[in-house]
Protein backbone atom coordinates (compact mmCIF):
# COMPACT_ATOMS: atom_id res chain seq x y z
CA UNK A 1 0.00 0.00 0.00
CA UNK A 2 1.56 3.44 -0.97
CA UNK A 3 2.09 6.14 1.91
CA UNK A 4 2.02 9.43 1.17
CA UNK A 5 4.92 10.93 2.81
CA UNK A 6 5.36 14.29 1.40
CA UNK A 7 4.50 17.28 -0.82
CA UNK A 8 6.95 19.93 -2.57
CA UNK A 9 6.47 23.29 -3.61
CA UNK A 10 8.57 25.81 -5.06
CA UNK A 11 9.62 28.63 -3.02
CA UNK A 12 12.06 31.87 -3.39
CA UNK A 13 13.27 32.57 -0.13
CA UNK A 14 14.51 29.97 2.00
CA UNK A 15 14.62 31.69 5.40
CA UNK A 16 11.32 34.06 5.16
CA UNK A 17 9.77 30.46 4.39
CA UNK A 18 10.56 28.77 6.78
CA UNK A 19 10.29 31.46 9.13
CA UNK A 20 6.37 31.67 7.93
CA UNK A 21 6.28 27.48 8.47
CA UNK A 22 7.70 27.61 11.71
CA UNK A 23 5.29 30.61 13.04
CA UNK A 24 2.08 29.67 11.10
CA UNK A 25 1.97 25.54 11.83
CA UNK A 26 5.06 24.34 14.22
CA UNK A 27 6.93 23.19 11.38
CA UNK A 28 10.86 22.91 11.72
CA UNK A 29 13.73 21.92 9.05
CA UNK A 30 14.38 18.31 9.25
CA UNK A 31 16.41 18.12 6.53
CA UNK A 32 18.45 20.38 4.42
CA UNK A 33 20.44 19.35 1.13
CA UNK A 34 22.21 21.61 -0.94
CA UNK A 35 22.72 20.81 -4.57
CA UNK A 36 24.53 22.84 -7.58
CA UNK A 37 21.67 25.38 -8.51
CA UNK A 38 18.74 24.04 -5.98
CA UNK A 39 18.55 23.45 -1.95
CA UNK A 40 16.25 20.82 -0.91
CA UNK A 41 14.47 21.72 2.87
CA UNK A 42 12.11 19.21 4.26
CA UNK A 43 9.51 20.80 7.02
CA UNK A 44 8.21 18.40 9.84
CA UNK A 45 6.29 18.16 13.05
CA UNK A 46 5.66 15.83 15.42
CA UNK A 47 1.87 15.82 14.91
CA UNK A 48 2.97 13.73 11.56
CA UNK A 49 4.97 11.73 9.69
CA UNK A 50 4.26 13.59 6.63
CA UNK A 51 6.61 16.57 5.36
CA UNK A 52 6.67 19.59 3.46
CA UNK A 53 9.40 19.87 0.59
CA UNK A 54 10.57 23.68 0.25
CA UNK A 55 12.45 23.14 -3.17
CA UNK A 56 14.94 26.71 -3.52
CA UNK A 57 15.79 26.96 -7.06
CA UNK A 58 19.14 29.47 -7.16
CA UNK A 59 18.28 31.30 -10.70
CA UNK A 60 14.24 31.97 -9.77
CA UNK A 61 14.34 35.85 -8.99
CA UNK A 62 10.78 36.73 -10.20
CA UNK A 63 7.70 34.88 -8.66
CA UNK A 64 6.74 31.23 -9.56
CA UNK A 65 3.43 31.00 -11.79
CA UNK A 66 1.01 28.79 -9.82
CA UNK A 67 -1.75 28.44 -12.70
CA UNK A 68 -4.78 27.46 -11.99
CA UNK A 69 -4.02 23.95 -11.00
CA UNK A 70 -2.90 24.27 -7.81
CA UNK A 71 -5.19 24.46 -5.39
CA UNK A 72 -4.52 24.05 -1.34
CA UNK A 73 -2.57 22.04 1.05
CA UNK A 74 -4.55 21.38 4.35
CA UNK A 75 -3.75 21.48 7.89
CA UNK A 76 -5.77 19.98 11.00
CA UNK A 77 -5.94 21.92 14.38
CA UNK A 78 -7.61 21.06 17.40
CA UNK A 79 -8.83 24.66 18.25
CA UNK A 80 -9.51 26.69 14.95
CA UNK A 81 -10.55 29.91 16.83
CA UNK A 82 -7.45 29.98 18.87
CA UNK A 83 -5.03 29.16 15.84
CA UNK A 84 -6.71 31.89 13.60
CA UNK A 85 -6.34 34.50 16.47
CA UNK A 86 -2.60 33.27 16.96
CA UNK A 87 -1.66 33.66 13.11
CA UNK A 88 -3.94 37.00 13.12
CA UNK A 89 -1.76 37.95 16.38
CA UNK A 90 1.33 36.88 14.50
CA UNK A 91 1.07 38.70 11.64
CA UNK A 92 0.22 36.15 9.22
CA UNK A 93 -3.13 37.71 7.42
CA UNK A 94 -5.35 34.39 8.01
CA UNK A 95 -9.00 35.07 6.22
CA UNK A 96 -12.37 34.99 7.74
CA UNK A 97 -13.37 31.51 9.36
CA UNK A 98 -16.06 30.16 7.15
CA UNK A 99 -18.51 27.13 7.52
CA UNK A 100 -19.23 24.61 5.11
CA UNK A 101 -22.10 22.40 5.49
CA UNK A 102 -23.71 19.10 3.35
CA UNK A 103 -27.37 17.50 3.68
CA UNK A 104 -25.37 14.14 4.29
CA UNK A 105 -24.10 15.66 7.49
CA UNK A 106 -20.82 16.26 6.28
CA UNK A 107 -19.98 20.07 8.01
CA UNK A 108 -16.28 21.93 7.79
CA UNK A 109 -14.88 24.79 9.59
CA UNK A 110 -11.88 26.47 7.95
CA UNK A 111 -10.09 29.39 7.26
CA UNK A 112 -7.45 30.14 4.69
CA UNK A 113 -3.91 31.48 4.65
CA UNK A 114 -1.18 31.63 2.24
CA UNK A 115 2.18 31.43 2.35
CA UNK A 116 4.95 33.86 1.50
CA UNK A 117 4.84 32.53 -2.09
CA UNK A 118 0.79 32.98 -2.48
CA UNK A 119 0.37 29.52 -1.93
CA UNK A 120 -3.14 28.66 -0.22
CA UNK A 121 -3.31 26.46 3.18
CA UNK A 122 -6.72 25.77 4.11
CA UNK A 123 -6.90 25.50 8.23
CA UNK A 124 -9.19 22.84 9.33
CA UNK A 125 -11.58 22.26 12.70
CA UNK A 126 -9.74 18.97 13.72
CA UNK A 127 -13.11 16.83 13.32
CA UNK A 128 -15.08 13.81 11.48
CA UNK A 129 -12.60 13.15 8.34
CA UNK A 130 -10.75 15.83 8.99
CA UNK A 131 -8.42 14.22 12.04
Amino acid sequence: MAKLIHSMIRVRDEARSVDFYRRAFGLAVADRFAFDGFTLIYLSNAETGFELELTVNADQSEPYALGNGYGHLAVSVDDLDREHARMASEGLSPRDIKELKHPSGFSARFFFIEDPDGYKIEVLARGGRFL
